[in-house]
């Protein structure tokens, strides 16, 4: 009884660590200096995009090397620092079970240049502060002084659109998103606060390369194929649009509002089972939803 106890145990514990396993993923990655060697003891940090008190410190080996396992999905900034370099950012994307590579190489600064830097970091840092606090005005004028002193790194235009936007300054924001994107072509997150700008503008046809692009910078972001799901859908394009939606739910099938984009759609093509299917989806996942009412509304007349 004591042997078949202690399988038992083993065998569940083994089940218990593969569950988690799958549940997580691993950034690793080097960090080069300006003639391709290795920097040692350089801060890597690790910052998700979703909640500041989900990051990790790390630091480089003598091979310049760095690496972090069990990182929750989701998308994180990667903050590369050395003393006599200049700082270096990069949005990624970790993914369940799997590996993400980020390398990257320092440039070499004098000291007044790095105090300059240095004195924007702490700008930023007090800016995030505010942010955070809600005192998004106060925010925007911190980020906008580390704008001013260092306006080539791409996060401070980034969090000065952010707080631009919550205080309704949809222009100033745009320029800012625009500018973030020019210095950071592969970001997520500038393609996607330009796309969803310009849609609440009412410039759709000029929001859909942005949507189409943060897509393809991550596929496995069901609010990306959701944007570009309602884009194309106030473009006159059904099913492409529909076919965004769908893509939504097999990546979260708890995520209640494409249910309704695909139940509308179905009710257009006249496929009545599907349409109510999806709609009564929706109603179980969000019974308090804005929608909620429409969507009751149009199972009665689909059902009658």
């Amino acid at each position: 009884m004591i042997r078949k106890s202690l399988v038992a145990a083993v065998l569940a514990a083994l089940t218990l660590g593969a569950g988690l396993a799958q549940t997580q993923g691993k950034i690793q990655g080097r960090v080069l200096d300006p003639s391709g060697a290795p920097i040692e003891k350089a801060s890597v940090s690790v910052v998700s995009q979703r909640t500041s008190s989900i990051h990790y410190e790390l630091s480089t080996d003598k091979n310049g090397k760095f690496l972090q396992v069990g990182i929750s999905p989701g998308g994180y900034i990667v903050i590369f620092k050395k003393e006599g370099f200049a700082p270096v950012s990069k949005e990624v994307r970790v993914s369940i079970d799997d590996t993400t590579q980020v390398d990257t190489q320092l440039k070499t600064v004098e000291a007044a240049v790095q105090k300059t830097l240095s004195e924007a970091d702490g700008l930023f840092l007090k800016g995030n502060k505010l942010y955070a606090d809600q005192k998004y005005p106060e925010a925007a004028a911190v980020y906008g002084e580390a704008v001013k002193l260092d306006p080539a790194n791409w996060r401070y235009q980034m969090n000065l659109g952010l707080a631009f936007k919550k205080t309704g300054g949809s222009d100033d924001a745009l320029a800012a998103f625009k500018k973030a994107l020019e210095l950071n072509p592969e970001s997520f997150s500038a393609n996607k606060e330009i796309g969803e700008t310009l849609a609440r503008g009412g410039k759709l046809d000029e929001a859909r390369p942005y949507y189409e692009k943060a897509v393809n910078l991550r596929p496995d972001d069901p609010d990306a194929h959701y944007n570009l799901g309602l884009c194309l859908s106030s473009t006159g394009e059904p099913e492409a649009a529909l076919a965004q939606f769908q893509r939504a739910v097999e990546l979260k099938p708890d995520f209640a509002d494409p249910y309704y984009q695909i139940g509308t759609l179905l009710i257009s093509q006249n496929k009545v089972p599907e349409a109510v299917a999806s709609l009564e989806k929706f109603l179980s996942l969000a019974p308090d939803h804005p929608m909620a009412g429409v969507a009751k509304q149009l199972l009665q007349a689909l059902k009658k």
